[in-house]
Formats: C-alpha cells, sequence, structure tokens
C-alpha cells in the first residue's frame, strides 16, 4: 500500500515538475564559513523565487538551525527509523521560507547501510528532487568515503576556499581527488573572507590556473565574499547576515554572485531524460 502510494506522488510530481538541480557546497577544510555560505546562497534562491531545499549534511557538526535561530521538526535519520513519516515530515521552515532537512549522526554509516534502508533513502530524495527547482547540500569539510558516493552524484560542487595557503592547498587536494573519481564534474569556486576583494579574485585566478595547468580540468570562478564584521554579529543573533543586514557589502557580494550563477550555463535546467542525480546515486549503491 506504502509503495501504491509512494508510486502515485511520484507520478504527479514527474508530470508536474523537471527535476532539481543539485549542488553540494564543500570545502577542503573546517573554519572557511561553508555552512553560513551555504545557508545564505539557499536564502537568495528563495528571494528569487526558486524553491530551494538545504540540506544539512556536515555530519555532527552541522549548525543550520544555530545559524537559522529555528528548531528543525526532525531529521533525515527519523525519516529512515520511522516508517511511518513521510521525507515532507521532517522537512523544516525558517522565518524567512526556506525550507531544510538536518542530516542527524546516523547518516555517517551511509555506505553501511542495508538495502531496504538505502532504498528508503533514495525514495525521499526522490521526492525532494521532484518537487524544488534547487537541493543544496551542505556537505562535511573535506572527501570521506561516506560523502563521496553522494558528491560524485551532484550536478555540480561549489568548492569554498578562503585566502590562506592552507585552505587553498585542501581545497586543491579535495578538487583533485573527486576530479581523480570522475573527470565530468563541474566545479565552481568561491572566495570567503577576502580582505581586499581584489585579494580574493587574484586567489581564484591563481587557483585556477593550477587546476588547469595540471588537472587539465576548466572550473569557473563563481565570486568572492569579502571580510565582513556583521557575519560574526548575525551568527550571535542567529540570524542569517543576508537577512539581519541585508545593505552589508558580504549581502551584496552574495546577491551578485548568485545571480552570476543564475546566468550561467550551469545554472540551466536539466531534464529528466537524463542521467539526474537520483539514477547517479541508485547505480552506485546497486548497480542500477
Amino acid at each position: 500500500m506504502k509503495d501504491q502510494a509512494y508510486n502515485l506522488r511520484m507520478k504527479m510530481l514527474q508530470s508536474q515538475n523537471a527535476p532539481a538541480k543539485t549542488i553540494a557546497i564543500v570545502s577542503g577544510k573546517g573554519g572557511v564559513g561553508k555552512s553560513n555560505i551555504s545557508t545564505n546562497i539557499s536564502l537568495s534562491l528563495v528571494r528569487k523565487g526558486y524553491k530551494t531545499l538545504l540540506f544539512d549534511l556536515d555530519i555532527g557538526m552541522g549548525n543550520i538551525d544555530i545559524l537559522l535561530g529555528s528548531q528543525s521538526k526532525g531529521t533525515i535519520v527519523d525519516f529512515l527509523h520511522n516508517t511511518s513519516l513521510q521525507v515532507t515530515d521532517v522537512i523544516s521552515k525558517d522565518e524567512s521560507g526556506l525550507s531544510y532537512i538536518s542530516g542527524g549522526n546516523g547518516l555517517a554509516s551511509l555506505v553501511e547501510w542495508e538495502e531496504e534502508k538505502m532504498e528508503r533513502f533514495l525514495n525521499g530524495l526522490n521526492e525532494l528532487v521532484y518537487s524544488h527547482d534547487f537541493l543544496i547540500f551542505d556537505m562535511g569539510a573535506g572527501a570521506t568515503k561516506d560523502t563521496l558516493s553522494l558528491l560524485m552524484a551532484m550536478d555540480e560542487i561549489f568548492v569554498v576556499t578562503t585566502p590562506e595557503p592552507t585552505s587553498l592547498t585542501d581545497a586543491y587536494s579535495m578538487i583533485k581527488y573527486i576530479y581523480s573519481k570522475d573527470q565530468t564534474k563541474e566545479f565552481l569556486l568561491i572566495c570567503n573572507r577576502a580582505e581586499p576583494i581584489s585579494e580574493g579574485k587574484e586567489i581564484l585566478e591563481r587557483l585556477q590556473k593550477t587546476i588547469e595547468k595540471f588537472l587539465n580540468k576548466k572550473v569557473s570562478l563563481l565570486g568572492v565574499l569579502p571580510e565582513d564584521k556583521t557575519v560574526r554579529k548575525a551568527v550571535g543573533q542567529q540570524k542569517p547576515f543576508s537577512v539581519s543586514y541585508p545593505n552589508a557589502s558580504i549581502t551584496k557580494s552574495l546577491e551578485h554572485l548568485v545571480d552570476r550563477y543564475l546566468s550561467s550555463d550551469e545554472s540551466k535546467p536539466i531534464t529528466a531524460e537524463k542521467n539526474h542525480f537520483i539514477k547517479r546515486i541508485g547505480k552506485m549503491f546497486f548497480g542500477r
């Protein structure tokens, strides 16, 4: 009966909607502002009229609730363990209208799940894909065995770095590792905490040239976000900086970054006929 209800929902969703664009936001190391960027990019897309869901997959370090000043209804782990729940039952909404799902610590053993649990996870993701325009995944720092399978299924990967040499080195190492697994993966680069902005642009151009030279891979420069004291203030207030400080320099830079993405070829919708997110995950885990 449950399978019939699910199949009916999916037929309706697929007849009415194209699949969402899936974006993983990653960093080579922690502490670069990745979750803050994920949250505010998602909010910007909502403000521009896109139905967007933010998925917190920074296992054990998730802090989307704190950044939004919101209390989540549940986690994806609750959905997996309670078969009476639909995936929509664990979608929370903040006062700005952003939908989000908390990951939960139980996702750490993703690659060791039994087939039934993985099937339920994929079914839940499938519903999300066909009921949103964008799915934004805030991933943990670095590439682990648990997150790599999901990263390989994403349409695009936004890589966040800062001007610090260690952050740049770690960002390059992560891109190199992911590229070694899938040479077709699309990377878009973001430099956070640049002071001045011109430094951030130089940093990204240098990283871009390094990737093209040593990996023979073209990557896109998405944008630069400046060092801004309002970010820390917003975190203390438990409000996203783009909500608390709409006129701040970082908010304006972030809006330009999102506009640049939306006007690019990378943001164009995908079709159901293409080998999209769910099909790629299914192939990885089930070989189908």
